[in-house]
């Protein structure tokens, strides 16, 4: 049978990973990552839709793969894809990391390349699911996004591959938390995973597996509604990692 395997969450390839200055290394998420494949040399595609395809970030990705024993590609979609079959190109990856933006963007275009079925399809044949933030959320089935400004709004994924929803950045944005309880509590949104800043979720069928951490003092919460419409919040304790 074949695993099928998701890990995402609040959790990005390195501690700050996206911001200028940093050293492009692979933290801990991203080695757990790579073990999962059992394999020496894993293709390991970065995605970069949600920032507009962002060459900062895709140089600091294969700058940080230099020293890692993985076989880094990337898909890029503005202003034309980089690849001629993105189907076959991403169906021959072991690891597809999606990285952090703009959700709502990254699905419109997406659907626009038919992105979304090839990463269903890679998810059914057990090619490793991932990212942080924008992607996470995209996995999910929803939850909220600051994509039009500092307030956040609901956003909902018609095409999503995970049963739950996603709150990322529980901690250090918590005015999406009161939102993201309200659109459970709602209906608008299936129940869900809240991650703290470095958390992230390992899913295997589309079942929780283990939650990790590479900061210490981190957590996640799994969110849903119980009797009366009272929003049940329960702490999950991550596997800190190093």
């Amino acid at each position: 049978m074949i695993s099928k395997q998701i890990v995402c969450g609040s959790g990005d390839l390195s501690k700050h990973f996206t911001e200028d200055n940093t050293k492009p290394i692979l933290g801990p998420i991203a080695r757990y990552i790579i073990s999962l494949t059992c394999k020496n040399r894993p293709k390991f595609c970065f995605v970069g839709t949600a920032s507009g395809d962002s060459p900062v970030w895709i140089n600091k990705f294969h700058e940080a793969c230099g020293n890692a024993n993985v076989e880094p590609s990337d898909l890029q979609l503005f202003k034309s894809p980089n690849h001629e079959n993105i189907r076959e190109f991403l169906l021959s990856q072991d690891i597809i990391w999606v990285e952090g933006g703009s959700v709502d963007n990254l699905l419109a275009v997406w659907e626009v390349h038919g992105v979304y079925d090839i990463m269903r399809e890679a998810y059914e044949k057990g090619i490793i699911l991932s990212g942080y933030s924008a992607g996470s959320e995209c996995w999910s089935a929803g939850g909220t996004t600051r994509d039009l400004g500092k307030i956040p709004r609901p956003f909902v994924n018609k095409n999503s591959i995970l049963p739950f929803s996603s709150g990322v950045h529980n901690d250090i944005e918590p005015e999406r938390q009161p939102l993201f309880h309200k659109l459970i509590e709602d209906d608008k949104i299936p129940a869900g995973y809240a991650t703290e800043e470095g958390v992230s979720i390992h899913f295997i069928n589309n079942e929780l597996h283990k939650v990790i951490s590479d900061t210490p003092s981190k957590a996640a919460y799994y969110v849903r509604k119980g009797e009366g419409s009272k929003i049940i919040e329960t702490k999950l304790q991550p596997q800190f990692i190093k």
